[in-house]
């Protein structure tokens, strides 16, 4: 590995020990074990570093759940058919990877306050769409590359809501693989 690879690797280790509030960079650089400077160098700032490290970690993570939620549901099913039985994966996803989301909403904040990393993670969402529009057609090879990338975007932008209500609310009504397919139906017109 590279320093760069070293430091998104610190970095992720570093927040887990320490917790995204109070990792400094001088403890991503010890878990890197490269120098202070070399962050600068490779990314700019430690939020930079952070923001990819952390995007990098649960994206994969959680993208690649799911993904599989995406196949599982969506293999010998209509598009249609899919709709209840890959939200409820989503929920799954949900459900089992708390701590990946409570970090990734956290980040969320930084993120917020900065247009450099609002341009980074835009950049991510959509290669987050364009991975799961992939999965999408391959498992409907009739979608075209705009219905694929609409279902996409769809999922993902539901999971992020869902995700943060669910931290937020844990208690409260889950929204269903079969509310969405009874929502999705209403708004159709039946």
């Amino acid at each position: 590995m590279g320093n760069r690879e070293d430091l998104l690797a610190g970095a992720r280790k570093a927040v887990l020990e320490r917790g995204l509030a109070k990792v400094t960079a001088r403890d991503i650089a010890t878990a890197a074990g490269v120098s202070l400077a070399a962050i600068g160098y490779h990314f700019g700032s430690k939020d930079r570093l952070i923001a990819e490290a952390v995007t990098e970690a649960t994206g994969t993570t959680i993208g690649d759940a799911m993904e599989a939620a995406m196949r599982d549901a969506g293999e010998g099913r209509s598009l249609w058919e899919a709709l209840a039985p890959t939200w409820y994966g989503m929920l799954d996803v949900v459900q089992n990877h708390r701590e990946e989301l409570l970090l990734s909403f956290e980040n969320s904040a930084n993120v917020i306050r900065s247009p450099e990393l609002q341009t980074y993670l835009a950049e991510a969402s959509d290669g987050a769409y364009a991975d799961l529009a992939a999965i999408l057609r391959e498992t409907h090879p009739d979608l075209s590359a705009a219905e694929a990338r609409a279902v996409a975007k769809f999922y993902f932008v539901l999971f992020q809501g869902y995700a943060m209500m669910w931290l937020l609310a844990p208690a409260s009504e889950l929204l269903t693989g079969d509310d969405v397919a009874l929502a999705v139906k209403t708004l159709r017109g039946k």
